[in-house]
């Protein structure tokens, strides 16, 4: 996942991600593997991973109503969210 935190909202965003988004998101079964904050360049400047135990269980997750409705929320904090499913390989991938 991708996003970029809305100007002026970063002390709110930190506070919702703590506090709900990622709680939430496990709850839902996501466990979260990793997080990125770009400080140089033209890229995205939050990356997060996160694992499911399967491929057809994720897809399931991301058209849940539960996690529209999170990513929703999350929306009020940032720009430009983006969500990739992937296989993962076994080593770090984009």
């Amino acid at each position: 996942m991708t996003w970029n935190i809305k100007p002026g909202k970063e002390q709110a965003y930190f506070g919702f991600v703590i506090s709900e988004f990622m709680p939430r998101a496990s709850r839902l079964g996501m466990e979260l593997t990793d997080a990125w904050a770009t400080v140089y360049g033209d890229q995205p400047q939050i990356l997060a991973g996160a694992r499911m135990p399967d491929l057809d269980r994720a897809r399931k997750l991301v058209n849940s109503k539960a996690w529209l409705q999170l990513i929703q929320e999350l929306e009020e904090f940032v720009n430009d969210f983006k969500l990739k499913l992937v296989t993962p390989k076994g080593n770090f991938q984009f």
